[in-house]
């Protein structure tokens, strides 16, 4: 246990425990704010990826709005329907797994796997289950 003092009108009491977390008790709710520390942890190969098509490159509608009975205006985000979907990819002999979108999923079926990604230019080798 390490103890720091913060200068100013108010000490805090951090807790380093061993898996490397900083626990800072909070000065207003009484709950606890915890923060990974970076010196002891090792970066992490894990990204987020955005909630986008692969094949289309459809993003979610960050301009839609809702009116309600009083006429005020609520911004609102109208997100895709994704969905993974495992695919065999016959030229590639292997499955690739992908994040596609319903109207994707729909073109997939009328024009193939292949022909698909070679209309919108996509690398199904970086797909690969």
């Amino acid at each position: 246990m390490k103890l720091f003092a913060v200068a100013g009108a108010m000490a805090v009491l951090f807790c380093q425990l061993a898996s490397g977390f900083m626990i800072a008790p909070s000065a207003f709710a009484g709950s606890s704010v915890v923060s990974k520390s970076s010196a002891t942890s090792p970066t992490s190969s894990l990204q987020m990826r955005a909630r986008n098509c692969d094949l289309l490159g459809k993003k979610p509608n960050r301009k839609a709005r809702v009116v309600t009975f009083s006429h005020k205006r609520i911004h609102k985000v109208q997100h895709l329907n994704l969905q993974w979907r495992k695919m065999y990819w016959e030229e590639g002999k292997r499955f690739v797994r992908l994040r596609l979108s319903t109207k994707a999923i729909k073109t997939i079926d009328k024009y193939g796997l292949n022909k698909a990604a070679k209309k919108f230019n996509l690398d199904l080798v970086k797909f690969t289950a």
